[in-house]
């Protein structure tokens, strides 16, 4: 499926095999999220980075058929059962969840149950359109008393893949319909000129009105915080993939433009693109990860003539991780080191995360040629 020129690949195949044979003993049926002093601290069922374990347990399944990794799929696919009922816990987050696990499950095996919970978390997600704004809400309140309904994030871009499958799978364009609308919401309002994205954008949810963009995850809201903009590129070039529409193939170029521009010489991002002198830079391994699985899908849907840029970076990215941020000798249980959680908060900082471990082994998967995408 490879050629030559992808030795590296397979080496690194091999190398993130046994390492999750290893750490699949302890991790087991739970929902790793980030690392710390060498060993996955695991979260929740109902936090948003439970799909990311069992799509790469999914991701390995698929090229060898290990029975013990669809085991644990399968049962951290069942111990979301709970959350899905559990309606005060639900959030945007539901395609990450679901799309990973449930639709992997059906799009590999054929699975009816699966399929079932994947609708389900299509129609619950659907449930969260504000009409007003042509926007997905985000999240629920985190504390007592907070309004944040009218808060989208770029991030849920990369939760429309679900709502397109399901139109797909039920002949329902109502699904699609409102993926569109929030996509092209997206397009006007998170996209700039230059291609920087913002992470967060608040809109009156009332009235629709667009109110600010604010800085979350990243320096401020005019910065480009690195994996808002890789949810941009990749989620926008899933966007084109399952409607044709060319505006969101031209966006998705921009955003990467951007990116791509702004890559240091390893080729793996600092956390925010556009920061002052005085502001401390370290790499998100993590969204080096995410936008290259996005230029490898990009490179598939441009002319031969542009496709090498998109291909080549992507490629350069992932050797990159591989070779310079790849734990496989030692005691750690993440795969790709020095990812950052949330560096306004100083959240795990400097840490494998689960999310960045995935598309790691994504992006591995598309260079060992599987292109039919979870997504």
């Amino acid at each position: 499926m490879m050629t030559e020129q992808y030795q590296w690949v397979s080496e690194a195949w091999e190398k993130v095999n046994e390492k999750i044979d290893r750490t699949s003993k302890r991790i087991g049926a739970n929902f790793p999220h980030a690392s710390e002093n060498g060993q996955y601290v695991l979260a929740e069922p109902y936090w948003w980075t439970a799909g990311f374990w069992p799509g790469l347990l999914w991701l390995l399944y698929r090229d060898r058929k290990n029975e013990e990794l669809k085991q644990i799929a399968e049962e951290c696919e069942a111990k979301l059962d709970a959350v899905q009922h559990d309606y005060y816990r639900l959030d945007h987050d539901m395609g990450f969840m679901w799309t990973l696990t449930s639709v992997a499950h059906y799009k590999l095996l054929g699975d009816e149950n699966s399929k079932r919970r994947a609708l389900l978390a299509a129609n619950l997600l659907m449930g969260r359109f504000n009409v007003n704004g042509s926007y997905i809400r985000a999240w629920n309140p985190w504390t007592e008393g907070e309004d944040n309904s009218g808060v989208a994030i770029i991030d849920c871009m990369m939760n429309l893949p679900i709502l397109y499958w399901a139109s797909e799978e039920t002949g329902d364009p109502r699904f699609k319909g409102v993926a569109v609308k929030h996509a092209d919401m997206v397009l006007n309002q998170f996209v700039r000129s230059d291609g920087a994205v913002h992470h967060i954008v608040r809109f009156d949810p009332e009235s629709g009105e667009r109110i600010e963009a604010l800085g979350g995850q990243g320096y401020a809201p005019d910065s480009a915080w690195s994996r808002g903009n890789a949810w941009a590129i990749y989620g926008l070039a899933l966007s084109y993939h399952y409607t044709g529409y060319v505006k969101y193939l031209e966006s998705a170029k921009r955003v990467a433009h951007f990116f791509i521009a702004h890559l240091p010489e390893d080729f793996v991002p600092v956390w925010d693109f556009l920061l002052p002198a005085d502001v401390a830079s370290p790499r998100d391994s993590s969204a080096g990860a995410i936008a290259a699985c996005g230029l490898l899908l990009l490179a598939d849907q441009v002319s031969a003539a542009e496709a090498p840029v998109y291909q080549r970076t992507g490629e350069k990215i992932l050797q990159s991780l591989y070779k310079n941020y790849g734990d496989w000798e030692g005691s750690e249980e993440g795969l790709v080191l020095q990812g950052t959680s949330h560096f306004p908060e100083q959240k795990f900082m400097n840490n494998p995360l689960i999310y960045g471990d995935y598309y790691f082994v994504e992006g591995l998967a598309r260079l060992k040629g599987y292109k039919e995408l979870f997504w």
